[in-house]
């Protein structure tokens, strides 16, 4: 008979075992897609705004600043809490503000409502899980963590994709309240049950990670004072290297240069002359090609090196905008760009993860690339509303897409004064450390330990 279940060292598929981790890949794939997608299907509304509301391009940009910034706020806030207390703690309360922003955003009237619902709590929402997640499946992995963000990665900027395409036709059909109450309560709905299966660490089910020795010890790395004391030991000393605030760097420049693109490519298609459906589908392809190298990227960045990998994703997301400004309302010329601009713009955002590895090993990065996100953050909220006032301003978006074009090149200068990652940044990070806190010492006691074919880290 098939045999199929869950059990505490993974998932059982006939014969073969497959390791938890793999399970919490899942997980968090279907989770990120439905926090995160709405946040760039909501930028097809923009036009939609304008006309239902009387609100400028300015003002309603300035709506996806108030939720960048309010993410980039709380970036660093749940990468420290979830190196200290683990990830799911923070989730419930993030499902539950995901769920109430969606709701009272699709019933708000007013410019203030827009800024509070859309801009404020649902951003809280949306942030117990960014930072969480990515974080979260790190821990997880010794062995093919490209791979497994590249799963995490593609499948999101895939669930944006259907975001996109769901977001048009429910508003097409029946308006606001429905395009925000739909997914807002079956989103939250699904991120609340889904908590219950995302555990914090390997510890939690009394296994190691994916690809450790078969004789490595269960060693709990969260919700501890041991794991306190290594995340504070850590975060002091990785502040004192150069690519830590570069990392940081180069993510705002490089998604403040994006979100430009991404809150306003339609709009701007359709003040070219084109359809709104017709500019839908560009922004449907633009986001639908980047999930390829959403993929890629982790994947190439945990083979060949990061840095390079990065370099060329940046590119691509700088010199394809010179189509735009020559375009004028050429669909085929729309269409060029989306696919240049989609390579550049899905691997720009995949590759921190790895390159945390890269350069700082096993040490506990969930603050660090909390701060990396605060960047990235504070990038998507400053971008889009510079650009959008500088709409107002000149009456085009001529300026809008020049910013944008300088923004993310100054992303890719940053990128190689950066350190090559063939070297860890901080191979003796663990030597201010207490004895008990160090990785090799002598785990205490957590759970009890799990046997199966998973239980060591080398199932299938």
């Amino acid at each position: 008979m098939f045999n199929f279940g869950l059990k505490p060292y993974g998932l059982v598929i006939g014969n073969r075992s497959v390791h938890y981790a793999w399970v919490i890949v899942g997980v968090a794939t279907v989770m990120w897609m439905t926090s995160s997608s709405m946040r760039f299907a909501v930028a097809i509304l923009v036009p939609e705004f304008e006309e239902l509301f009387g609100w400028s391009i300015g003002f309603i940009t300035l709506g996806f600043t108030i939720q960048w910034m309010m993410s980039a706020a709380l970036s660093p806030v749940c990468g420290w809490l979830s190196d200290r207390y683990g990830v799911r703690r923070i989730m419930w309360g993030g499902g539950f503000l995901f769920m109430g922003g969606m709701v009272m955003t699709g019933i708000m009237t007013e410019l203030w409502e827009y800024y509070l619902y859309f801009g404020l709590v649902l951003a809280a929402g949306m942030a117990s899980f960014q930072v969480t997640l990515v974080s979260g499946v790190t821990l997880w992995f010794r062995k093919n963590l490209g791979l497994a963000m590249g799963i995490l990665q593609a499948l999101q900027g895939l669930g944006t994709g259907l975001a996109i395409l769901m977001v048009y036709l429910l508003f097409e059909r029946y308006g606001l309240q429905v395009t925000f109450w739909i997914p807002g309560i079956a989103g939250g709905i699904i991120l609340l049950a889904l908590t219950r299966w995302f555990y914090n660490e390997p510890a939690d089910r009394g296994i190691t990670q994916w690809g450790a020795p078969k004789d490595e010890p269960v060693r709990r790395l969260q919700n501890n004072s041991l794991a306190k004391v290594r995340t504070n030991a850590f975060l002091k000393q990785a502040q004192r290297t150069s690519a830590f605030w570069n990392l940081v760097g180069i993510h705002f420049w490089g998604c403040a240069g994006h979100n430009i693109i991404l809150i306003l490519l339609v709009a701007i298609a359709i003040d070219s002359g084109i359809s709104s459906g017709m500019a839908a589908m560009i922004y449907l392809t633009l986001t639908v090609v980047s999930t390829a190298t959403r993929f890629a990227t982790p994947v190439l960045a945990d083979r060949v090196g990061s840095k390079a990998v990065m370099a060329v994703c940046f590119t691509l997301q700088v010199f394809p905008i010179l189509i735009l400004l020559v375009a004028g309302g050429s669909v085929p010329l729309y269409f060029l760009f989306a696919v240049l601009f989609g390579i550049g713009m899905g691997g720009e955002m995949t590759a921190f993860p790895i390159i945390n590895r890269q350069y700082y090993g096993d040490a506990p990065t969930g603050t660090t690339y909390g701060w990396q996100m605060m960047g990235a953050g504070i990038g998507m909220a400053l971008g889009p509303v510079a650009a959008g006032f500088l709409r107002d301003f000149t009456g085009g978006y001529t300026w809008s897409l020049w910013l944008s074009f300088v923004l993310s090149l100054v992303g890719v200068l940053c990128i190689f004064v950066l350190p090559t990652t063939r070297q860890h940044q901080l191979p003796d990070w663990e030597e201010a450390l207490p004895p008990e806190a160090r990785r090799g010492a002598t785990p205490a006691p957590a759970t009890a330990p799990v046997t199966g074919p998973a239980a060591s880290g080398d199932g299938d």
